[in-house]
């Protein structure tokens, strides 16, 4: 018989009781010389069969260790529920989504992803509770959630949702904040940047560009994420002796004429740290139309580099966030969770970047 249909038979011979479960994952397999022997033939025609199988994913040869099994018949074939509901106000959930979904194709793992990217918040609330009953009915193995907000019912929708999820043991990894403010804490995993370092070092780099007072501007019913740079940038101002009283961090909507004129503008000594890009743009708009001018008057910054920024008509200082980075951490925390479900829970703090621009250089 000719020796390619020898090697032939023997890889079909093994491919069939690998993939059966005759011979079992993890199981190492016979020598090449052990197998040559078997055959009565050349070890190098061996070393063929395994580099074979192994080509096809179903062993992996190692030096000094020899041929082990590594396909797993029994093997469980997760499904991942994306439950990101700032989608709809924030890119940056869409793009983290964006490199999970990516993440699962790889892995060959199932993700479920419904969006709930609608605009308004008060819809996100209703979508979202729909998303996550059918998260539960379809037995998801896990679930990445970044908090809802900006609604009045979120903290207790949040709460809700984590307890629906606890009832049915399914894991849960909270993505960019807690579901209770500073300093509680929760039993999930949090991953995302450091908010109160973020805070502080936007502060710092206002204050390092001449501003000697600062305020911070933020919506009604923001995330928690939020209060902690917040508390970033009050703790930036204190290390630098600059005065930041309750007055200090205004809250409300940036549209809001008569709320915006209450930032007393200092020339060329006033810079406003806002809680997000969308709020520092809208708020610029504001700031115009009072007769104010970005750069020339005070200066202004945000946070998430979302893609406007750099387009806006003064470009926006922001802070960038490692989104891939993010999203490989979710993706890798989530399998670890399931291989080993008494893992303890962790927080997972990313350092992001400040993008320098025009809006926070006076001129």
């Amino acid at each position: 018989m000719a020796i390619k249909n020898i090697i032939d038979q023997i890889i079909i011979q093994f491919r069939n009781n690998i993939l059966n479960g005759d011979i079992p994952f993890g199981a190492i397999l016979p020598t090449e010389e052990e197998l040559a022997k078997k055959f009565n033939i050349s070890r190098p025609t061996i070393a063929k069969v395994y580099n074979s199988l192994q080509n096809e994913g179903l062993v992996k040869k190692k030096i000094g260790f020899g041929t082990t099994v590594v396909f797993n018949k029994d093997k469980k074939k997760y499904i991942f529920g994306l439950l990101l509901p700032g989608s709809g106000e924030s890119e940056i959930f869409s793009e983290i989504s964006d490199h999970i979904l990516e993440l699962s194709k790889q892995k060959d793992i199932t993700c479920l992803w419904e969006g709930t990217i609608a605009n308004n918040a008060e819809m996100r609330q209703d979508l979202i509770m729909k998303n996550i009953q059918h998260y539960i009915d379809n037995k998801v193995d896990l679930v990445i959630f970044s908090p809802l907000e900006r609604t009045s019912r979120s903290n207790f929708l949040n709460e809700k949702i984590c307890k629906m999820l606890d009832e049915e043991s399914i894991p849960l990894i909270l993505i960019d904040r807690d579901i209770f403010p500073f300093p509680k804490r929760s039993k999930y995993d949090i991953i995302g940047i450091d908010n109160f370092r973020a805070g502080y070092l936007m502060t710092d780099h206002l204050i390092k560009s001449g501003c000697e007072n600062i305020y911070f501007f933020y919506r009604k019913d923001s995330a928690f994420s939020v209060n902690l740079r917040l508390l970033g940038c009050r703790t930036a101002c204190f290390d630098s002796g600059i005065n930041f009283n309750p007055d200090n961090a205004i809250c409300g909507e940036p549209s809001d004429i008569q709320l915006v004129k209450k930032i007393k503008i200092f020339n060329k000594k006033t810079g406003v740290l806002c809680a997000n890009d969308s709020t520092a743009a809208m708020l610029m708009t504001t700031i115009n139309r009072i007769g104010f001018k970005i750069s020339k008057d005070l200066l202004i910054a945000g946070f998430d580099d979302m893609k406007y920024a750099k387009n806006l008509q003064i470009p926006l200082t922001t802070y960038r966030q490692p989104l891939c980075e993010i999203a490989m951490c979710c993706f890798n925390v989530g399998l670890n969770k399931l291989l080993n479900p008494q893992m303890a829970a962790c927080t997972y703090n990313f350092e992001g970047k400040i993008i320098i621009r025009e809006s926070s250089k006076f001129t």
